[in-house]
Protein backbone atom coordinates (compact mmCIF):
# COMPACT_ATOMS: atom_id res chain seq x y z
CA UNK A 1 0.00 0.00 0.00
CA UNK A 2 1.26 3.60 -0.81
CA UNK A 3 2.68 5.07 2.12
CA UNK A 4 0.26 8.06 1.99
CA UNK A 5 -2.45 6.02 1.92
CA UNK A 6 -1.45 4.06 5.06
CA UNK A 7 -0.83 6.79 7.21
CA UNK A 8 -4.11 8.44 6.16
CA UNK A 9 -5.93 5.65 7.71
CA UNK A 10 -3.42 5.28 10.31
CA UNK A 11 -4.49 9.28 10.99
CA UNK A 12 -8.05 8.42 10.57
CA UNK A 13 -9.81 7.30 14.07
CA UNK A 14 -8.14 10.40 15.96
CA UNK A 15 -8.75 13.07 13.20
CA UNK A 16 -12.22 11.76 12.57
CA UNK A 17 -12.84 11.23 16.63
CA UNK A 18 -12.14 14.55 17.25
CA UNK A 19 -14.02 16.37 13.98
CA UNK A 20 -16.77 14.78 15.07
CA UNK A 21 -16.68 15.39 18.60
CA UNK A 22 -16.47 19.00 17.83
CA UNK A 23 -18.91 19.55 15.98
CA UNK A 24 -21.57 17.50 17.95
CA UNK A 25 -20.82 19.35 20.80
CA UNK A 26 -20.71 22.92 18.32
CA UNK A 27 -24.53 21.76 17.15
CA UNK A 28 -25.63 20.76 20.06
CA UNK A 29 -24.43 24.32 21.82
CA UNK A 30 -26.29 26.06 18.75
CA UNK A 31 -29.77 24.29 19.25
CA UNK A 32 -29.71 24.91 22.85
CA UNK A 33 -29.01 28.91 21.58
CA UNK A 34 -30.52 28.88 18.44
CA UNK A 35 -34.04 27.85 19.42
CA UNK A 36 -34.03 29.19 22.87
CA UNK A 37 -33.89 32.77 21.00
CA UNK A 38 -36.54 31.94 18.32
CA UNK A 39 -38.86 31.04 21.29
CA UNK A 40 -38.17 34.88 22.55
CA UNK A 41 -38.42 36.20 18.95
CA UNK A 42 -41.65 35.17 18.34
CA UNK A 43 -43.20 36.75 20.95
CA UNK A 44 -41.59 40.77 19.62
CA UNK A 45 -41.23 41.29 16.09
CA UNK A 46 -38.54 44.29 16.83
CA UNK A 47 -36.42 41.60 18.77
CA UNK A 48 -37.02 39.13 16.14
CA UNK A 49 -35.61 41.19 13.74
CA UNK A 50 -32.59 42.13 16.18
CA UNK A 51 -31.68 38.46 16.56
CA UNK A 52 -31.98 37.59 12.70
CA UNK A 53 -29.83 40.77 11.72
CA UNK A 54 -27.66 39.71 14.53
CA UNK A 55 -27.03 35.56 13.84
CA UNK A 56 -26.84 37.27 9.81
CA UNK A 57 -23.75 39.23 10.48
CA UNK A 58 -22.17 36.69 12.48
CA UNK A 59 -22.66 34.04 9.65
CA UNK A 60 -20.94 36.91 6.98
CA UNK A 61 -17.81 36.60 8.59
CA UNK A 62 -15.32 34.29 7.09
CA UNK A 63 -14.80 31.03 9.47
CA UNK A 64 -11.32 30.68 9.44
CA UNK A 65 -11.36 34.31 10.55
CA UNK A 66 -13.86 33.97 13.55
CA UNK A 67 -12.00 30.83 14.50
CA UNK A 68 -8.68 32.74 14.79
CA UNK A 69 -10.58 36.09 16.60
CA UNK A 70 -12.03 33.44 19.61
CA UNK A 71 -8.26 32.46 20.27
CA UNK A 72 -6.51 35.52 21.47
CA UNK A 73 -9.98 36.83 23.27
CA UNK A 74 -9.68 33.58 25.14
CA UNK A 75 -6.34 33.65 25.98
CA UNK A 76 -6.47 37.51 27.65
CA UNK A 77 -9.93 35.90 29.57
CA UNK A 78 -7.66 32.59 30.52
CA UNK A 79 -5.01 35.11 32.22
CA UNK A 80 -7.82 37.07 33.30
CA UNK A 81 -9.54 34.35 35.51
CA UNK A 82 -6.03 32.83 36.65
CA UNK A 83 -4.80 36.65 38.19
CA UNK A 84 -8.35 36.76 39.64
CA UNK A 85 -9.62 33.52 40.76
CA UNK A 86 -6.41 31.99 40.58
CA UNK A 87 -8.37 29.70 37.66
CA UNK A 88 -6.77 29.00 34.13
CA UNK A 89 -8.16 26.96 31.14
CA UNK A 90 -7.06 25.91 27.93
CA UNK A 91 -7.46 28.73 24.88
CA UNK A 92 -5.95 26.91 22.32
CA UNK A 93 -8.07 24.34 20.30
CA UNK A 94 -10.77 22.73 21.39
CA UNK A 95 -13.03 25.59 23.13
CA UNK A 96 -12.29 28.48 20.66
CA UNK A 97 -13.30 26.22 17.89
CA UNK A 98 -16.22 25.07 20.03
CA UNK A 99 -17.66 28.64 20.57
CA UNK A 100 -16.79 30.02 16.77
CA UNK A 101 -18.65 26.44 15.45
CA UNK A 102 -21.85 27.56 17.77
CA UNK A 103 -22.29 30.72 16.68
CA UNK A 104 -22.21 29.79 13.02
CA UNK A 105 -24.72 27.31 13.31
CA UNK A 106 -26.98 30.05 15.33
CA UNK A 107 -28.32 31.60 11.77
CA UNK A 108 -30.16 28.62 10.41
CA UNK A 109 -31.77 27.07 13.65
CA UNK A 110 -33.02 30.44 14.75
CA UNK A 111 -34.02 31.36 11.17
CA UNK A 112 -35.85 28.68 10.49
CA UNK A 113 -37.49 28.05 13.99
CA UNK A 114 -39.19 31.27 13.85
CA UNK A 115 -40.33 30.74 10.38
CA UNK A 116 -41.89 27.39 11.72
CA UNK A 117 -43.66 28.46 14.64
CA UNK A 118 -45.18 31.94 12.22
CA UNK A 119 -45.89 29.73 9.85
CA UNK A 120 -48.63 27.80 11.65
CA UNK A 121 -51.93 27.68 10.35
CA UNK A 122 -53.81 30.84 12.62
CA UNK A 123 -56.85 29.06 12.61
CA UNK A 124 -54.84 25.96 14.67
CA UNK A 125 -53.40 28.53 17.10
CA UNK A 126 -57.11 30.02 17.96
CA UNK A 127 -58.52 26.42 17.76
CA UNK A 128 -55.94 26.02 21.11
CA UNK A 129 -57.04 29.47 22.43
CA UNK A 130 -60.50 28.06 22.60
CA UNK A 131 -59.46 25.18 24.47
CA UNK A 132 -57.84 27.43 27.70
CA UNK A 133 -54.29 26.76 26.25
CA UNK A 134 -51.34 29.61 27.66
CA UNK A 135 -49.40 31.08 25.68
CA UNK A 136 -46.69 28.25 26.56
CA UNK A 137 -48.62 25.44 26.56
CA UNK A 138 -49.64 26.84 22.60
CA UNK A 139 -46.37 27.13 21.99
CA UNK A 140 -44.65 23.64 23.35
CA UNK A 141 -48.15 21.53 22.55
CA UNK A 142 -49.12 23.37 19.69
CA UNK A 143 -46.87 25.47 17.40
CA UNK A 144 -43.42 24.15 17.90
CA UNK A 145 -44.64 20.06 17.11
CA UNK A 146 -46.20 22.03 13.97
CA UNK A 147 -43.29 23.54 13.01
CA UNK A 148 -40.72 20.62 13.58
CA UNK A 149 -40.18 19.52 9.73
CA UNK A 150 -39.38 23.31 9.33
CA UNK A 151 -37.00 23.51 11.95
CA UNK A 152 -35.43 19.84 11.15
CA UNK A 153 -34.17 21.17 7.49
CA UNK A 154 -32.62 24.35 9.55
CA UNK A 155 -30.73 22.10 12.07
CA UNK A 156 -29.64 20.29 8.60
CA UNK A 157 -28.26 23.17 7.16
CA UNK A 158 -26.78 23.78 10.30
CA UNK A 159 -24.99 20.31 11.22
CA UNK A 160 -23.35 20.56 7.26
CA UNK A 161 -21.95 23.91 8.13
CA UNK A 162 -20.47 23.28 11.49
CA UNK A 163 -19.15 19.77 9.83
CA UNK A 164 -17.88 21.96 7.13
CA UNK A 165 -16.26 24.53 9.07
CA UNK A 166 -14.69 22.45 11.62
CA UNK A 167 -12.18 21.22 8.85
CA UNK A 168 -10.94 25.22 9.18
CA UNK A 169 -9.88 24.35 12.95
CA UNK A 170 -6.48 23.76 12.40
CA UNK A 171 -4.52 26.70 12.80
CA UNK A 172 -5.58 26.91 15.92
CA UNK A 173 -4.61 23.98 17.36
CA UNK A 174 -7.69 21.70 17.06
CA UNK A 175 -7.61 18.53 15.70
CA UNK A 176 -9.93 17.71 12.76
CA UNK A 177 -10.52 16.45 9.48
CA UNK A 178 -8.91 19.55 8.33
CA UNK A 179 -5.53 18.03 9.58
CA UNK A 180 -5.28 15.93 6.26
CA UNK A 181 -6.26 18.87 4.30
CA UNK A 182 -3.88 21.89 5.68
CA UNK A 183 -0.49 19.35 6.07
CA UNK A 184 -1.43 17.85 2.58
CA UNK A 185 -1.31 21.27 1.02
CA UNK A 186 1.71 22.46 2.56
CA UNK A 187 3.59 19.58 2.13
CA UNK A 188 1.99 18.59 -1.65
CA UNK A 189 0.28 15.32 -0.16
CA UNK A 190 -2.31 15.24 -2.57
CA UNK A 191 -3.62 11.61 -1.22
CA UNK A 192 -3.95 13.51 1.89
CA UNK A 193 -5.87 16.40 0.92
CA UNK A 194 -8.56 14.04 -1.09
CA UNK A 195 -8.32 11.60 2.35
CA UNK A 196 -9.63 15.00 4.05
CA UNK A 197 -12.16 16.38 1.80
CA UNK A 198 -13.45 12.87 1.27
CA UNK A 199 -14.04 12.14 4.58
CA UNK A 200 -15.74 15.38 5.52
CA UNK A 201 -17.94 14.81 2.75
CA UNK A 202 -18.95 11.30 3.73
CA UNK A 203 -19.50 12.67 7.24
CA UNK A 204 -21.17 15.20 6.21
CA UNK A 205 -23.65 13.23 4.11
CA UNK A 206 -24.37 10.76 6.66
CA UNK A 207 -25.43 13.20 9.03
CA UNK A 208 -27.36 15.04 6.79
CA UNK A 209 -29.33 11.58 5.64
CA UNK A 210 -29.81 10.81 9.09
CA UNK A 211 -31.34 13.83 10.22
CA UNK A 212 -33.78 13.92 7.02
CA UNK A 213 -35.03 10.19 8.23
CA UNK A 214 -35.88 12.83 11.92
CA UNK A 215 -37.48 15.11 9.16
CA UNK A 216 -39.45 12.72 7.16
CA UNK A 217 -40.40 11.64 10.44
CA UNK A 218 -41.94 14.49 11.87
CA UNK A 219 -43.37 15.87 8.97
CA UNK A 220 -45.33 12.27 8.24
CA UNK A 221 -46.22 11.75 12.04
CA UNK A 222 -43.82 8.46 11.37
CA UNK A 223 -42.24 7.43 15.11
CA UNK A 224 -40.27 4.79 13.25
CA UNK A 225 -38.30 7.14 10.84
CA UNK A 226 -37.10 9.47 13.87
CA UNK A 227 -36.01 6.14 15.36
CA UNK A 228 -33.95 5.22 12.66
CA UNK A 229 -32.76 8.96 11.92
CA UNK A 230 -31.88 8.87 15.76
CA UNK A 231 -30.04 5.36 15.70
CA UNK A 232 -28.26 6.25 12.93
CA UNK A 233 -26.85 9.77 14.48
CA UNK A 234 -26.13 7.27 17.69
CA UNK A 235 -23.89 5.12 15.87
CA UNK A 236 -22.15 7.66 14.39
CA UNK A 237 -21.21 9.57 17.17
CA UNK A 238 -20.60 6.13 19.34
CA UNK A 239 -18.34 5.00 16.27
CA UNK A 240 -16.09 7.85 16.76
CA UNK A 241 -15.96 8.31 20.14
CA UNK A 242 -15.06 4.63 20.47
CA UNK A 243 -12.23 5.09 17.74
CA UNK A 244 -10.85 8.26 18.80
CA UNK A 245 -9.54 10.73 19.91
CA UNK A 246 -6.81 8.39 20.60
CA UNK A 247 -4.42 11.19 22.35
CA UNK A 248 -5.03 11.47 26.15
CA UNK A 249 -4.73 14.76 27.95
CA UNK A 250 -1.61 15.69 29.91
CA UNK A 251 0.69 14.39 26.81
CA UNK A 252 3.41 16.80 26.03
CA UNK A 253 2.37 19.29 23.23
CA UNK A 254 4.73 19.76 20.07
CA UNK A 255 4.17 23.01 18.15
CA UNK A 256 4.52 23.73 14.44
CA UNK A 257 3.84 26.81 11.71
CA UNK A 258 1.96 25.84 8.45
CA UNK A 259 4.77 24.65 6.32
CA UNK A 260 7.14 21.57 5.01
CA UNK A 261 10.22 21.96 7.48
CA UNK A 262 8.00 23.06 10.27
CA UNK A 263 5.93 19.48 9.88
CA UNK A 264 9.03 17.51 9.97
CA UNK A 265 10.85 18.95 12.53
CA UNK A 266 7.05 18.82 14.56
CA UNK A 267 7.31 15.09 13.63
CA UNK A 268 11.37 14.67 14.95
CA UNK A 269 10.39 16.60 18.25
CA UNK A 270 7.28 14.38 18.69
CA UNK A 271 9.69 11.06 17.87
CA UNK A 272 12.24 12.30 20.28
CA UNK A 273 10.11 12.55 23.34
CA UNK A 274 8.12 9.40 22.18
CA UNK A 275 11.54 7.14 22.54
CA UNK A 276 12.09 9.13 25.11
CA UNK A 277 9.06 7.33 26.71
CA UNK A 278 7.50 10.58 26.64
CA UNK A 279 3.69 10.85 25.37
CA UNK A 280 3.48 13.29 23.10
CA UNK A 281 1.79 14.93 20.19
CA UNK A 282 2.37 17.38 17.78
CA UNK A 283 0.07 20.09 16.26
CA UNK A 284 1.19 21.43 13.17
CA UNK A 285 -0.54 24.32 11.03
CA UNK A 286 -0.82 27.27 14.07
CA UNK A 287 0.52 31.08 13.01
CA UNK A 288 3.26 32.83 13.80
CA UNK A 289 1.00 34.81 16.26
CA UNK A 290 -0.66 31.94 17.72
CA UNK A 291 2.19 29.67 18.47
CA UNK A 292 4.53 32.23 20.34
CA UNK A 293 1.29 33.20 21.96
CA UNK A 294 0.46 29.16 22.99
CA UNK A 295 3.81 28.60 23.80
CA UNK A 296 4.43 31.57 26.14
CA UNK A 297 0.51 30.69 28.29
CA UNK A 298 1.99 27.32 28.54
CA UNK A 299 -0.86 25.56 25.88
CA UNK A 300 2.33 23.79 23.82
CA UNK A 301 5.68 23.07 25.15
CA UNK A 302 8.01 23.43 22.45
CA UNK A 303 8.26 24.54 18.69
CA UNK A 304 11.20 25.70 16.39
CA UNK A 305 11.00 29.29 15.63
CA UNK A 306 13.38 31.55 13.83
CA UNK A 307 15.60 34.20 15.13
CA UNK A 308 14.86 37.30 12.67
CA UNK A 309 10.67 36.43 13.15
CA UNK A 310 11.30 36.90 16.65
CA UNK A 311 13.89 39.75 16.64
CA UNK A 312 11.39 41.43 14.02
CA UNK A 313 7.72 40.49 15.29
CA UNK A 314 7.82 40.80 19.07
CA UNK A 315 10.93 42.33 19.58
CA UNK A 316 10.28 44.95 17.05
CA UNK A 317 13.93 45.36 16.01
CA UNK A 318 15.03 46.87 12.73
CA UNK A 319 18.32 47.47 13.26
CA UNK A 320 20.94 45.05 11.68
CA UNK A 321 22.85 42.64 13.51
CA UNK A 322 25.36 39.74 13.47
CA UNK A 323 24.11 36.14 13.44
CA UNK A 324 25.67 35.91 17.42
CA UNK A 325 24.33 39.23 18.16
CA UNK A 326 21.02 38.67 17.14
CA UNK A 327 20.95 34.72 19.10
CA UNK A 328 21.87 36.29 22.50
CA UNK A 329 19.42 39.24 22.66
CA UNK A 330 16.44 36.81 21.57
CA UNK A 331 17.56 34.13 23.87
CA UNK A 332 18.13 37.40 26.98
CA UNK A 333 14.84 38.93 25.34
CA UNK A 334 12.50 35.55 25.80
CA UNK A 335 13.63 34.56 28.85
CA UNK A 336 13.01 38.31 30.49
CA UNK A 337 9.53 39.08 29.08
CA UNK A 338 8.34 35.58 28.52
CA UNK A 339 10.07 32.93 30.58
CA UNK A 340 10.30 30.65 27.58
CA UNK A 341 13.78 28.67 27.46
CA UNK A 342 15.82 28.45 24.15
CA UNK A 343 17.65 25.39 24.57
CA UNK A 344 19.63 26.75 21.61
CA UNK A 345 19.75 26.79 17.34
CA UNK A 346 19.57 23.74 15.28
CA UNK A 347 23.05 24.57 13.40
CA UNK A 348 20.85 25.73 9.95
CA UNK A 349 18.80 28.98 9.31
CA UNK A 350 15.79 29.62 6.99
CA UNK A 351 15.53 32.97 6.29
CA UNK A 352 13.59 34.94 3.82
CA UNK A 353 15.04 35.67 0.55
CA UNK A 354 14.54 36.90 -3.19
CA UNK A 355 14.41 33.80 -5.30
CA UNK A 356 14.39 34.02 -8.93
CA UNK A 357 14.35 31.54 -12.18
CA UNK A 358 18.38 31.19 -12.84
CA UNK A 359 17.75 32.20 -16.24
CA UNK A 360 16.11 34.93 -15.64
CA UNK A 361 18.43 36.45 -13.30
CA UNK A 362 21.75 35.39 -15.68
CA UNK A 363 19.73 36.93 -18.66
CA UNK A 364 19.14 40.89 -16.56
CA UNK A 365 22.25 39.88 -14.84
CA UNK A 366 20.72 39.65 -11.39
CA UNK A 367 22.66 38.36 -8.91
CA UNK A 368 21.22 40.39 -5.71
CA UNK A 369 18.23 42.41 -4.38
CA UNK A 370 20.10 46.01 -5.72
CA UNK A 371 20.44 44.75 -9.04
CA UNK A 372 16.76 43.71 -9.34
CA UNK A 373 15.50 47.69 -8.56
CA UNK A 374 15.73 48.85 -12.05
CA UNK A 375 13.53 46.10 -13.35
CA UNK A 376 10.98 45.29 -10.26
CA UNK A 377 8.16 48.37 -11.84
CA UNK A 378 8.22 45.14 -14.47
CA UNK A 379 8.18 42.38 -12.74
CA UNK A 380 5.55 40.40 -9.95
CA UNK A 381 6.29 39.13 -6.79
CA UNK A 382 4.74 36.58 -4.68
CA UNK A 383 5.18 35.48 -0.72
CA UNK A 384 3.35 33.67 1.58
CA UNK A 385 0.54 34.64 3.50
CA UNK A 386 2.50 36.76 6.45
CA UNK A 387 5.45 38.06 3.87
CA UNK A 388 3.87 41.28 2.78
CA UNK A 389 2.62 42.29 6.26
CA UNK A 390 5.35 40.96 7.91
CA UNK A 391 8.48 44.16 8.77
CA UNK A 392 11.22 42.75 6.84
CA UNK A 393 8.76 43.63 3.64
CA UNK A 394 8.61 46.92 4.88
CA UNK A 395 12.50 46.87 6.03
CA UNK A 396 13.63 45.59 2.52
CA UNK A 397 11.41 47.81 0.17
CA UNK A 398 13.11 50.92 2.11
CA UNK A 399 16.92 50.04 2.21
CA UNK A 400 16.76 49.33 -1.76
CA UNK A 401 13.93 51.92 -2.37
CA UNK A 402 12.05 48.90 -4.35
CA UNK A 403 8.91 48.45 -5.69
CA UNK A 404 6.93 45.48 -8.27
CA UNK A 405 4.56 45.65 -10.62
CA UNK A 406 2.40 43.21 -8.65
CA UNK A 407 2.26 41.51 -5.44
CA UNK A 408 0.43 38.11 -5.04
CA UNK A 409 -0.14 36.12 -1.74
CA UNK A 410 -0.20 32.06 -2.59
CA UNK A 411 0.63 28.83 -0.29
CA UNK A 412 3.88 28.63 -0.03
CA UNK A 413 4.22 25.32 -1.46
CA UNK A 414 3.00 26.54 -4.53
CA UNK A 415 4.88 29.49 -4.88
CA UNK A 416 8.55 27.66 -6.01
CA UNK A 417 6.31 25.89 -8.89
CA UNK A 418 4.76 29.10 -10.16
CA UNK A 419 8.15 30.96 -10.38
CA UNK A 420 9.90 28.03 -12.20
CA UNK A 421 6.85 28.09 -14.89
CA UNK A 422 7.32 32.21 -14.97
CA UNK A 423 3.67 32.39 -13.59
CA UNK A 424 5.62 34.84 -11.03
CA UNK A 425 8.77 36.70 -11.79
CA UNK A 426 10.21 36.57 -7.95
CA UNK A 427 9.17 35.11 -4.71
CA UNK A 428 10.02 35.15 -1.16
CA UNK A 429 11.66 32.42 -0.66
CA UNK A 430 13.02 30.18 2.48
CA UNK A 431 16.99 29.52 2.51
CA UNK A 432 16.55 25.91 3.52
CA UNK A 433 13.87 25.23 0.89
CA UNK A 434 15.07 22.09 -1.33
CA UNK A 435 12.64 23.35 -4.04
CA UNK A 436 14.86 25.57 -4.73
CA UNK A 437 17.33 23.10 -5.74
CA UNK A 438 14.43 21.59 -7.06
CA UNK A 439 13.00 24.22 -9.83
CA UNK A 440 17.11 25.16 -10.69
CA UNK A 441 16.40 28.59 -8.70
CA UNK A 442 18.79 31.25 -7.45
CA UNK A 443 18.76 32.84 -4.19
CA UNK A 444 19.72 37.03 -4.41
CA UNK A 445 22.20 38.40 -2.53
CA UNK A 446 21.19 41.07 0.26
CA UNK A 447 23.86 43.55 0.12
CA UNK A 448 22.33 45.85 2.83
CA UNK A 449 21.25 43.60 5.08
CA UNK A 450 17.66 43.95 5.30
CA UNK A 451 16.76 40.97 6.38
CA UNK A 452 17.67 39.52 9.60
CA UNK A 453 19.24 36.59 10.15
CA UNK A 454 17.00 33.43 10.78
CA UNK A 455 18.80 30.69 12.62
CA UNK A 456 16.63 27.60 13.69
CA UNK A 457 15.97 28.22 17.29
CA UNK A 458 14.39 25.21 19.72
CA UNK A 459 12.37 27.22 22.49
CA UNK A 460 10.68 25.66 25.75
CA UNK A 461 7.53 27.01 27.35
CA UNK A 462 8.18 28.22 30.61
CA UNK A 463 6.18 25.62 32.35
CA UNK A 464 8.91 23.01 30.59
CA UNK A 465 11.84 25.05 31.42
CA UNK A 466 12.83 22.75 34.71
CA UNK A 467 11.64 19.47 33.01
CA UNK A 468 15.31 17.24 32.84
CA UNK A 469 13.78 14.31 31.14
CA UNK A 470 11.78 16.85 27.76
CA UNK A 471 15.08 19.21 27.99
CA UNK A 472 16.99 15.41 27.32
CA UNK A 473 14.97 14.21 24.74
CA UNK A 474 15.58 16.97 22.76
CA UNK A 475 18.89 18.16 23.73
CA UNK A 476 20.70 15.91 20.72
CA UNK A 477 19.06 17.96 17.96
CA UNK A 478 20.55 21.21 18.93
CA UNK A 479 23.31 22.00 16.72
CA UNK A 480 23.87 19.11 14.67
CA UNK A 481 21.13 19.71 11.98
CA UNK A 482 22.74 21.73 8.83
CA UNK A 483 21.25 23.58 6.18
CA UNK A 484 21.82 21.04 3.59
CA UNK A 485 20.26 18.13 5.37
CA UNK A 486 17.04 20.69 6.20
CA UNK A 487 17.19 21.03 2.60
CA UNK A 488 17.29 17.57 1.82
CA UNK A 489 14.74 16.70 4.14
CA UNK A 490 12.01 19.45 2.78
CA UNK A 491 12.97 18.34 -0.85
CA UNK A 492 12.15 14.41 0.14
CA UNK A 493 8.52 15.66 0.91
CA UNK A 494 7.91 18.36 -1.33
CA UNK A 495 8.92 16.61 -4.73
CA UNK A 496 6.94 15.35 -7.55
CA UNK A 497 5.06 12.30 -7.03
CA UNK A 498 6.42 12.27 -3.33
CA UNK A 499 4.95 9.05 -1.16
CA UNK A 500 7.52 10.05 2.01
CA UNK A 501 5.33 11.99 4.73
CA UNK A 502 6.54 14.45 7.07
CA UNK A 503 7.47 11.45 9.77
CA UNK A 504 9.29 9.42 7.77
CA UNK A 505 11.19 12.79 6.54
CA UNK A 506 11.89 13.15 10.09
CA UNK A 507 13.05 9.60 10.77
CA UNK A 508 16.23 9.74 8.16
CA UNK A 509 16.98 13.26 9.17
CA UNK A 510 17.76 11.83 13.00
CA UNK A 511 19.59 8.52 11.26
CA UNK A 512 22.24 11.20 9.57
CA UNK A 513 22.14 13.11 13.24
CA UNK A 514 22.56 10.23 14.73
CA UNK A 515 25.35 9.15 12.48
CA UNK A 516 27.47 12.37 13.25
Amino acid sequence: MDARIASAWALLPDYLGQHVLLSVTALAIGLAVGLSLAVIGVWSARLRWLLLTVAGLIQTIPGIALLALFYPLLLALSALTERLFGVKFSALGFLPSLLALALYSILPILRNTVTGILGVDDAVKEAARGVGMTQAQRLFKVELPLAMPVIMAGIRTAAVWVIGTATLSTPIGQTSLGNYIFSGLQTQNWVFVVFGCVAAVVLALVVDQCLALVERGFARRKMWLKLAGAAGLAVVLLASLVVGPSRGVGTYVVGGKPFIEQYILAALMDQRLENAGLQATARGGLGSTVIFDALSAGEIDAYVDYSGTIWTNFMHRRDNASHKQVLADVGAWLKKTRHIEMLGPLGFDNAYALVMRRDQAERLHIRSIADLVPYAAKLSIAGDYEFFARPEWKAMRAAYDINFRRTREMQSTFMYKAVADGEIDVIAGYTSDGQIAQYDLVVLDDPKQALPPYDAVLLISPRRADDAKFRHALAPLIGHISTKMMQQANLAVSRDRNQETPEQAARELWQKIDMK
